[in-house]
């Protein structure tokens, strides 16, 4: 076996797993699942009917690249999405199999060991090529880069920087070996959002040291009043059309509501693509041709995602009206995520206060540190919480009259339970 498996992480779901394995949820409560990302709002009627109609297409082999109508409804959506001139569903578009597959090979292609070195050290971690992205993070952003023989280096988002990281306090030794930058905007879990500012600087990094910008932008349709500016259109504003050493990746898990469909594209530099191509095909990820199709319609209509975010906007505006003066709520830019910071009375404990939701009100949440890495002593997601407003506008009502009554408990009380 790779011997770098034994370097991964649990995922942050097995932690949980085993941090409430000895606990019992509230038995006069129904269960409300706010730790999991999943979409749970009904997926467009449309789309499926699609799907259905063309399940006789799965006796043909898909191809690699997709169908040309597929890349040029991406290509479509790109331009008028994020304002671009031009996008070739040629060579700048490439259909996949769900971002998270996706990103991980993408790391797999992307990064190159040393070639010069006449006896490769893979133990030695001054020698292996970088990749860095944030803290906290999308765990397969790192799983990718271990298996890749690669070392993540982790930027802190912590509230000083807005949760977005401040990539000016990467030395510039790391940046000399820096193969790929991971950026998540909509950031998952903090819901920060790039700027063209932020932008431009990685993009003059890149520019000086040669290395690939990955955007993960799953949530960029998921936002307020503004949509999120991307790093394709970034790029076009700054006048690097070409999108050179800049790929997205896209998905219409969260966009749609269609997380089993697992469709998604990547899209950007047509050299990276090209190479990329190559390796899925070696890989075999092509999308079977239904979901092929039903993609086409999801991508070419507006409507439904236009009424998905209004219900997000809907529950975000109750939980800020009823918990805002309990719980210490910051609006995120985008996404469907609360950021939570726990509070005093659980002694700014992430484990302690996603017990305590569970044992007392069977709500799933999740620990903010184990969506984190220690840097130096220093967990950027201990003493945070993760909140998914992915349950019904009915179970938010619930869900928040749960946590109200939790936390107006006395602390003594919600104290002594948790500890036994």
């Amino acid at each position: 076996m790779n011997h770098n498996l034994t370097h991964l992480h649990p995922y942050p779901f097995a932690k949980m797993a085993t941090l409430l394995a000895d606990s019992t949820p509230a038995a006069d409560h129904v269960e409300i699942k706010l730790g999991i990302g999943e979409p749970k709002h009904e997926p467009p009627a449309f789309v499926l009917d699609v799907l259905r109609e063309n399940l006789d297409k799965l006796c043909r082999y898909p191809t690699t690249d997709g169908s040309f109508e597929l890349r040029q409804t991406i290509a479509h959506w790109l331009e008028k999405r994020f304002f671009l001139s031009h996008v070739d569903p040629h060579t700048e578009v490439l259909p996949v199999m769900g971002t998270r597959e996706a990103i991980f090979s993408f790391v797999q292609a992307v990064i190159s060991q040393d070639q010069n070195l006449a006896k490769k050290d893979t133990e030695n971690k001054s020698t292996m090529p970088i990749v860095v992205m944030p803290n906290p993070f999308y765990q397969i952003y790192e799983g990718a880069t271990i298996l890749a023989q690669a070392l993540p280096y982790f930027v802190p988002c912590t509230l000083d920087n807005n949760f977005k990281g401040n990539y000016r306090t990467v030395p510039k030794d790391t940046w000399r070996r820096t193969q790929l930058l991971f950026v998540c905007s909509p950031n998952n879990p903090t819901g920060s959002v790039m700027t063209i500012d932020d932008w431009e600087f990685l993009l003059r990094l890149s520019d000086q040291y040669g290395f690939v910008i990955a955007s993960d932008e799953c949530y960029s349709e998921l936002y307020f009043d503004k949509a999120p500016i991307g790093l394709l259109q970034a790029c076009a504003e700054l006048g690097r059309h070409d999108f050179t050493n800049c790929v997205v990746f896209h998905s219409l898990s969260k966009r749609s509501n269609l997380p089993g469909l697992r469709s998604g594209f990547i899209a950007g530099d047509k050299a990276i693509l090209k190479s990329y191509l190559q390796y899925r095909t070696y890989q075999g990820c092509a999308m079977p041709i239904p979901h092929q199709l039903a993609s086409i319609a999801a991508w070419q209509d507006e409507k439904h995602v236009a009424h998905n975010r209004a219900l997000y906007q809907e529950k975000f505006a109750l939980w800020m009206a009823e918990l805002g003066e309990l719980l210490d709520l910051r609006m995120p830019e985008a996404g469907f995520y609360f950021w939570i910071k726990v509070p005093e009375q659980f002694d700014h404990d992430d484990e302690v206060f996603v017990k305590a939701l569970y044992e007392q009100a069977n709500i799933h949440a999740l620990a903010g540190r184990y969506l984190s890495r220690d840097v130096n002593g220093d967990n950027p997601g201990q003493g945070y919480v993760r909140i998914a407003l992915v349950a019904s506008v009915a179970e938010s009502r619930d869900a928040i009259e749960r946590i109200r009554d939790l936390l107006t408990k006395p602390v003594k009380r919600v104290n002594d339970e948790l500890r036994g």
